[in-house]
């Protein structure tokens, strides 16, 4: 059994906490607000912890499930304790009228945590493509991006756990692309599709 250390309290922290007690995880939950916490530790259930907010997380893996402009500060407060682990960021930076990325440079909410993170801290983007019903009912893709090797491998073998698919996308850079994909998703669920239950994917033909 593995430890995933969840940062936040919202939907995709339960949604994702969920699947990851499903998987035959451990799941611990930190958050500003302890209420919090406790609460959603007590209705994941068996196997959920309340952790305190900016101790050393328990888990090797560490899922910040939080809004894009908390990833950043929330990184660099808990600073030294996220040493050695693996940072998974899963927001989507996207304008005020969701038809546009805030970030207007080539750069991405991973990328700019991966520069506050601490030595020996990896950042991986990962579960920002899709939305959070469809994480709780379906067996999407879950694409990954990231430097580090072993980063993406132990990020892999949770999305594994959890019955997904895992997608290796390429270096850090590409979570840039990533929140483009993600941007892409939500217009595509106001517009071609209306409604967000879907998925985007890869389909192998083999001929």
């Amino acid at each position: 059994m593995s430890t995933i250390s969840i940062i936040g309290t919202g939907n995709m922290a339960r949604a994702i906490g969920t699947r990851a007690l499903a998987g035959g995880n451990a799941v611990e939950v930190m958050g500003r607000d302890q209420s919090k916490v406790e609460t959603l530790a007590e209705t994941l259930g068996a196997g959920a912890t309340a952790g305190k907010w900016g101790a050393i997380p328990a888990g090797g893996v560490v899922i910040t499930a939080l809004p894009n402009a908390g990833v950043v500060p929330v990184v660099t407060e808990y600073g030294d304790a996220l040493a050695g682990k693996v940072i998974v960021d899963i927001s989507n930076p996207f304008n005020a009228t969701l038809d546009g990325l805030a970030n207007t440079a080539e750069t991405s909410v991973a990328q700019e945590a991966a520069k506050v993170a601490p030595a020996g801290a990896s950042v991986v983007k990962a579960f920002n493509t899709i939305f959070r019903n469809v994480l709780e009912t379906g067996q999407p893709d879950v694409f990954l991006a990231g430097d580090d090797a072993d980063a993406k491998a132990s990020v892999a073998a949770f999305v594994v756990s959890i019955g997904l698919r895992p997608r290796d996308v390429g270096g850090l850079k590409m979570a840039h692309w990533l929140e483009g994909l993600g941007l892409l998703t939500v217009t595509l669920a106001n517009n071609g599709m209306d409604h967000w239950d879907f998925a985007l994917g890869v389909d192998e033909f083999t001929g």
